[in-house]
This record gives structure tokens, C-alpha cells and sequence, in this order.
């Protein structure tokens, strides 16, 4: 391998590198643009070393390596750097996908100090379609299955189970928990009522439903 070409795989794994570091840099996360150039660029340099860096030593006839140890190597080191981005808040992890970014762009840079340009360019594309492109439907997937609570005061008997059911038809399945408590009005029930896996859109029109009943108002925070 020429000198240009060696410089050139690592401007392409700094390449590389940045565009899915530019991704998590528009994000605000620790690890960002550099970050990522790094460690491809690093993997990349790893992969040169570990294929070419001991041709002298082959040479000889007199030693036999396995040139693949070096780059199974920068996989293990990698991990550690990605355990760092990993944060526990409360009981939300966070950083999984930036720690998985982060192994990524270093296999990215272990193909391309191995010449493996067009397999390296496809990960590249995917890479950051998954982390771009994948986002919003993964946000859109949650927001459906998040549990969504409405709370009303009803005079106690005008709202049961039996009458929710009636009033959400098909999507009464959708009801998870129906929880009435006295409320601090003579005579009134405090109710709680926890959908899953239903759009806002269709809680609004139960709760608009409910809410034209007698004797039955929406909590203050759930109107609207």
C-alpha cells in the first residue's frame, strides 16, 4: 500500500466519521462530531496497522500472526468508550444509541483501513439513516403505547366500567385501569382513567363523550 492510499482510507474514515458524528452533535450529545471522527479514524488506523503494520516481520518466513487479532481487538476497546455515554436517569437509560454509534463508526474504520470502501460507504448510508431517518417513527411508536390518564369528578354512580365501555365501543380494550376515589364534593367520586395503546386523538373524543354527561366534569388539566 502507497502512502497516498494509506492517508487517504484515513481521510475517508475521519470522513465517515463525521457524518454520523454530525448527526449526534445536532442532538447535543457528549459524544459528537469529534468523538466519532476519532474513533474511526483510530479503528482505522488499527485495522492499517494490524494488516500491513508487520510486513517486515512476515517477511522473515520465520513468524506467523493472525493480522485479524489487532481489529478484534479495537471492538473490545470501543465497547468501554460507548459504556461512558451510557447514563441511568432515574429509571430511563439513556445513550445506548450513541454508545452503538460509536461501535459502529469503529467497524466503519476496520473496513476501510482494510480497502473495504464500498462496504464501508453502505454502513456509513445506514448508519445514519437509522439514526435519522428511524427516529421519528420510533418517537411516533412510543407516543402511542404511553399510557394516557383522564381525570374527571362524576357524582358517584353517574360514570361506571360498564358505562366507559359503552362510551369507548371498540377501543374499550384500550382501557387499562378505572380507579374512583370519594372526592373532598358530598357525594362525589374523584375518577382516574388510564388508556394504552391509543392515540390523544381518541381519548379526546371519549373524554368529549363523557364529559356530556350529567353530573360528570373533566378534571381542569384534562380539558381541552
Amino acid at each position: 500500500m502507497t502512502n497516498a492510499e494509506l492517508v487517504g482510507r484515513l481521510v475517508a474514515a475521519a470522513a465517515a466519521g463525521s457524518i454520523v458524528g454530525v448527526e449526534r452533535e445536532r442532538l447535543q450529545w457528549a459524544a459528537g462530531l469529534r468523538t466519532h471522527m476519532l474513533v474511526c479514524v483510530g479503528a482505522c488506523l488499527a485495522m492499517i496497522v494490524s494488516a500491513y503494520g508487520f510486513d517486515d516481520v512476515r517477511a522473515t518466513g520465520q513468524t506467523s500472526f493472525d493480522p485479524s487479532r489487532v481489529a478484534a481487538q479495537v471492538i473490545s476497546g470501543v465497547s468501554f468508550l460507548g459504556a461512558g455515554t451510557i447514563l441511568l436517569r432515574g429509571e430511563v437509560v439513556r445513550g445506548l444509541t450513541t454508545a452503538a454509534s460509536i461501535w459502529g463508526v469503529a467497524a466503519i474504520g476496520l473496513a476501510i483501513g482494510g480497502g473495504l470502501y464500498v462496504a464501508s460507504a453502505a454502513a456509513t448510508i445506514i448508519v445514519v439513516a437509522i439514526l435519522a431517518g428511524v427516529k421519528p417513527l420510533e418517537e411516533r411508536y412510543r407516543d402511542r403505547m404511553r399510557a394516557r390518564d383522564l381525570r374527571l369528578v362524576a357524582l358517584r354512580g353517574a360514570l361506571t366500567i360498564d358505562r366507559l365501555h359503552e362510551i369507548a365501543g371498540p377501543r374499550a380494550s384500550r382501557v387499562r385501569t378505572f380507579v374512583a376515589r370519594p372526592s373532598a364534593r358530598e357525594g362525589f367520586d374523584e375518577i382516574t382513567i388510564s388508556f394504552v395503546r391509543l392515540s390523544q386523538t381518541s381519548v379526546d373524543e371519549i373524554a368529549r363523550a363523557i364529559a356530556a354527561l350529567p353530573n360528570v366534569e373533566l378534571d381542569a388539566g384534562d380539558e381541552g
